[in-house]
Order: structure tokens, then sequence, then C-alpha cells
């Protein structure tokens, strides 16, 4: 029997559900997209045990942090599921299914991608009833919805659990923050004697970076308001935030490999603003309740942004061709996809989102403009300049 729900359909919910097991494997800001339905599988099937087919991240992020997520398996690496960490000793995936079998899972589910690589690893798992995505070269499981590219990643999922039984209970991504955190991220840090920013430059993708120079001017600006600046990064994006820390020409904090990802959690979640790119830290960000400004090409807006603008501004460069050689980048601008298989070059396709537009949605977040509720403490340059308005 199928029930209607405020997202549409939703499939009849399977009996006797003890153990559900959930692929997602891959980064930062893809696994915060799917925790509304976690949160769904979670409401429908609120006696079963949910165990996360994940990275060694996902292991870490979820020790003894409220949620979701009961338990993580750690999946070796493998084509189109994930790739091995600096380190990793290898795994074999015929094993993994093996020790995942005697786990006797009831359901499966598939929230990794198009499913040609990871829908064949869900089916071996041994589950009563399998679910998941199905793009055109994907072979079926036993409930299955359509992979197409151009759909917000917060929804895609959720139609996903909505074909087990399990309606939406949110469309927001949310994210507990536990006393560790906020441990961690005070013996790093300090405690804040002014109202905290933090702008995150960095992006896998060369083509998703806004210049460090426009960042360096948002520092800058946001410094003059009062704001004391952190500049996250990985260690692999330290070239990007010591670019940042030059242009910005200020006193600000750059922390690059200081935060383990659970103190980069507390870190964020005691900030007023973060201001990055499209790419992980940012979407962290805003599923602990943080004001977001985010720089996004078009079409990673259309699937990637947060619907809400009470305390986010995604900003959106509208360049569909490359700037070095003007081919079409559309549908998509990563190598798998339509589109940019004719393009060689990473050059970035965001530069031309004005500098101005970021720092005034910034000032507007920090100073409660428009904002409900408007609980940001404000610096006293931020008043000064409310007051002159």
């Amino acid at each position: 029997m199928v029930t209607a729900s405020v997202l549409g359909p939703v499939g009849e919910r399977v009996p006797d559900v003890g153990r559900i097991a959930v692929l997602r494997a891959n980064a930062l800001g893809d696994f915060v997209f799917t925790l509304p339905a976690l949160a769904a599988l979670r409401a429908a099937y609120p006696g079963a045990e949910i165990v996360l087919l994940g990275a060694p991240w996902h292991a870490e992020l979820w020790r003894e942090r409220p949620g979701p997520v009961d338990r993580v398996l750690v999946v070796p690496p493998a084509p189109g599921i994930r790739d091995a960490g600096p380190g990793e000793p290898p795994a074999e995936m015929a094993a993994f299914l093996a020790a995942a079998r005697k786990e006797r899972f009831d359901l499966a589910v598939q929230l990794h991608g198009g499913g040609a690589n990871s829908n064949p690893v869900v089916a071996d798992l041994g589950a009563r009833v399998t679910a998941g995505l199905r793009a055109e070269n994907a072979p079926p499981l036993d409930r299955w919805i359509r992979y197409v590219y151009y759909q917000p990643e917060v929804i895609r999922y959720l139609e996903v659990v909505a074909l087990l039984g399990a309606p939406a209970t949110t469309i927001i991504p949310a994210l507990a923050v536990t006393d560790a955190d906020r441990a961690e991220a005070r013996e790093v840090l300090g405690e804040p004697v002014r109202p905290r920013v933090a702008l995150h430059p960095g992006a896998t993708d060369t083509r998703r970076r806004w210049p460090p120079e426009r960042f360096g001017e948002v520092a800058r600006a946001l410094a003059g308001d009062g704001y004391e600046v952190l500049v996250t990064g990985t260690p692999a994006e330290r070239e990007a935030v010591d670019a940042v820390v030059a242009a910005a020409g200020v006193p600000v904090r750059p922390q690059v490999g200081t935060l383990s990802l659970g103190g980069l959690v507390g870190c964020y979640a005691g900030c007023a603003l973060v201001m990055s790119n499209d790419t992980g830290p940012l979407h962290l960000a805003a599923a602990l309740g943080t004001s977001t400004v985010g720089v996004y090409w078009i079409g990673n807006l259309i699937n990637g942004a947060t619907p809400l603008r009470g305390r986010h501004r995604p900003i959106a460069s509208w360049t569909t061709h490359c700037p070095v050689c003007g081919v079409d980048c559309t549908p998509g601008i990563y190598p798998h996809r339509p589109g940019d298989g004719d393009c060689p070059h990473r050059d970035s396709f965001v530069a031309d989102v004005p500098v101005i537009e970021v720092i005034e949605a910034a000032r507007e977040l920090l100073t409660g403009e428009g904002r409900f509720p408007a609980d940001t403490p404000l610096t006293p340059a931020a008043r000064r300049r409310t007051a002159a308005r």
C-alpha cells in the first residue's frame, strides 16, 4: 500500500525490521545531505539498529555522538565506493561482504549515487529488502528510484527512504555537538574575546574555489567590523589558507590541521558565521545551525544549497562555459558527468562572484537584519554601522 506524505508517495513499511544498513562512504558534505533521510529511517523504524557503511572518518565522527547512526562499519576502498586514505591497509570487498552478511540486515539502503558500483555491493549484503537509486547503467534493487542528476541532494535521499515507508520528518540536515567537540575547540582556539567568524577557502575541485585574494578582502572587512577571523583548511589546503592570510593584510588566525573533525564541529558551532566555497565544511556549519555564506557554481547550487534564507546566503556564479577554452561544461563541472569530457581545465568557475555581494550577505546575517531569531551578538563596530543605516 502506498500512502502520501509532504514530499509525495510513501511505500509500504517493511515488517519486523531489526537492523538497517545504509551505504554512504564518500565525503563530508555528501554525508551531511543524507542526515534527513537517516532521521526519517530512525522515525519509521525506532527499534532498529542503523548501521552506516562508511569511511574511517565516519567512525570517528559518530563515536559517542547522538543521532540516527548507531554504528559504523568501514567499507574497504573500491572503485566507485571510496578511495583509500593515507596509509590505509588494503582490504578485500569480498571478505567485507562475507562478514557483513553475518549481520543479517533486514534492510539495505543505497544512498551513495547512481548505483553502477554501489548497487552490487548493497545487493550482496543479503538483506531481506534493498532500496536505492538507479542510473541507466546500474542494476536494479528491490525498490528503486531513478537517479537524475539535477535534484536537491537532501530530497533525493528522502525519496529513497520513502520507498521503505519512511516519510520525511525534516528537510534540514542537523548534527549534534558534543562536549568533547567544544572542549577540543576551546583547547585549540582558547575562549573567544570577540565574536568569531570562519572562512574556508578550500575545495577538492579547484573549479569551486573562489580566489584567495577575495577571501582576503572578506577577512579584512569582517576584522574591521570587530570580529575574530579564523581561516580553516586541511593540510592539503594549506597553500590556499596561506594565500588568504597574506591577502587579508590584517591579523587573522589560520587553522590548518589543528582540529580533528570533532574539533571543527566545536569550532564552527561557536562561530557567528562561516563563509566558504561549496564544500563539506560549509554544509557541516549549516547542519550545526551556524549562519553561512556560500559561493556556488549555479549547477551545484541546485543540488547542494540549503533552501533556507533566515540564516544562510548561497551566492551563485552563472558561469557555464570554461573560462579558458569556452567549452560548455553544463550540466556538471565534474569529470565523470556529461559536458566535462572535452575540457581539461580546472580554473575557477566562481571567480566572477563579487566581493561586495559576499560581504553584504555576511554583514546582514551578522547584524541580524532579515533574520529570525536575531540572536547573534553584535560587535561595537557592527552596532555603529547598523545604527547609521
